[in-house]
């Protein structure tokens, strides 16, 4: 796989993992009683909590690996699973984000931005294992950081669209968020089934073997 292939790859699983479009309601449920100034700073805090723990994951993904005795190709079938399922629920448009109770916001107004926003609902279960299993195909700093640039492309497409919540809520209306999660959901099932085989395969070829 060429550079541009794989910074396209990245982009893209990474845009459709976040999914920062369905992010957006639960965002202006979760932030509905703070100011402005608040709303940003929640933001820029679950921008950079969520792009340390990728990061963090993606670049010791291989120590956990050896720790616990675990393959890059048997985390590439489950991770192939879990982004079939997410992408199932998308293609459906359910929101499958955390909910706050109305009577339990207050209480999360100070770490909002950390739990539930920035983890797992930015860098969740998804986007973490997509970091692990892309770093590992990276060969060189090129490629790593080729997939750094991507995840922070995406974060940062992703926090202005938190700040323009709102706006962008009120323009794409309940129709549009919903083709909008559906066309997401398409593209991380084939993204998942690309997975899946690609870790299957050299398991198949050792028992064949």
């Amino acid at each position: 796989m060429d550079e541009f292939n794989f910074f396209l790859l990245s982009f893209t699983s990474f845009f459709t993992l976040i999914n920062p479009f369905g992010l957006i309601p639960v965002y202006i449920t979760m932030t509905a009683t703070l100011t402005e100034k608040q709303r940003i700073t929640t933001a820029r805090k679950a921008i950079v909590t969520s792009f340390i723990t990728v990061v963090l994951f993606a670049f010791s993904g291989q120590l956990l690996f050896n720790f616990f005795g675990i393959s890059v190709d048997g985390l590439r079938i489950v991770g192939g699973v879990i982004f079939f399922l997410m992408g199932q629920d998308m293609l459906q448009a359910r929101l499958t984000a955390i909910k706050i109770r109305d009577e339990d916001i207050h209480a999360y107004v100070n770490d909002i931005s950390v739990t539930p926003l920035a983890i797992p609902m930015i860098a969740g279960p998804g986007a973490i294992t997509n970091g692990i299993v892309l770093m590992n195909d990276a060969f060189s700093w090129q490629y790593k950081l080729l997939l750094i640039a991507g995840l922070i492309i995406i974060l940062a497409i992703t926090y202005y669209m938190l700040l323009g919540a709102n706006k962008i809520s009120d323009r794409l209306g309940e129709i549009g968020k919903n083709v909008m999660m559906r066309l997401m959901g398409l593209i991380i099932m084939v993204i998942a089934v690309e997975f899946f085989f690609k870790g299957l395969e050299p398991i198949l070829k050792k028992i064949i073997n």
